[in-house]
């Protein structure tokens, strides 16, 4: 696999990550989540990382070959879901 590819299946894989920690963080009438905190919090935490490299391979090859939309506007859309990531693990985290 070349890493230029790594901002596609990067944004592939956070989008779908993104509605497995967003359901599995409903709260139930008792007030636990659907899925276990541990989880959603490893979850958030690996696609957060996972979307930040994309996010460099993605400037580093924008930089070195110039801009090219589709491939641009994919790694933007890895540093949203990267911000939003962070800021879910924050969230769920239990203070």
């Amino acid at each position: 696999m070349k890493t230029i590819n790594f901002p596609y299946i990067a944004a592939a894989l956070g989008s779908m990550l993104m509605l497995v920690v967003m359901r599995g963080s409903m709260l139930a009438a008792d007030g636990q989540t659907a899925m276990p905190l541990l989880t959603l919090l490893v979850v958030s935490e690996f696609c957060f990382f996972v979307n930040a490299i994309a996010v460099y391979i993605g400037i580093k090859h924008s930089i070195a070959t110039g801009f090219q939309a589709i491939y641009t506007a994919t790694t933007l859309l890895c540093a949203l879901l990267a911000m939003r990531f962070l800021f879910l693990g924050i969230t769920l985290w239990p203070l």
